[in-house]
């Protein structure tokens, strides 16, 4: 089973981006889980999102507690000793960041693999707003190989349609031409 922890603030898209995540893992073929950390978040507050991926039916019902991918929406929530918290020494980090992934790497205080994107920036060129949840799914697909892309914009389409959906797409698509692995 592969877990993935997500971090990011209340607004930003952590919870939408493990679901559209699970339901492109489904039209792959594979069982998944999505599901957040609810307690009294606010927007801006840092809140946590989770999902699973396996070949077979999944019945864990906790919080990930040692992700095999971290994925940070919000460099400044880097500091927050909960983001490296059960990091095995083969977790993949995946950072929005326009920092070099080495000093993500000291600034999370973890010898673990590091990958930065900035997708803030790519979001406000093609969205026109600061809501980096599929920029970052479409980054996470190219470090990861775990979803094909025509399964992601299958699932964008799903849960956005319309113009909101293409410009999402679109946004997945770029991240995932960008991202340097």
């Amino acid at each position: 089973m592969i877990e993935i922890r997500v971090h990011g603030r209340g607004g930003m898209g952590s919870i939408t981006l493990v679901e559209l995540l699970a339901k492109a893992i489904g039209f792959d073929d594979k069982f998944s889980q999505a599901f957040g950390a609810f307690g009294p978040e606010r927007r801006g507050a840092p809140v946590r999102a989770f999902c699973r991926i396996d070949d077979k039916k999944i019945t864990l019902r906790t919080q990930v507690y040692k992700p095999d991918y971290i994925v940070i929406l919000d460099p400044t929530l880097l500091d927050l000793p909960e983001v490296s918290d059960g990091a095995k020494p083969n977790t993949i980090f995946i950072v929005n960041s326009n920092e070099s992934p080495k000093k993500e790497q000291r600034e999370i205080g973890t010898k673990n693999l590091v990958y930065t994107f900035d997708a803030t920036s790519l979001a406000l060129n093609v969205i026109g707003k600061d809501i980096v949840n599929t920029a970052m799914l479409g980054s996470f697909a190219k470090v990861t190989n775990l979803v094909t892309l025509k399964s992601v914009f299958k699932a964008i389409e799903g849960r956005f349609g319309g113009k909101l959906g293409e410009l999402n797409n679109k946004l997945v698509n770029e991240a995932y031409k960008q991202m340097k692995v």
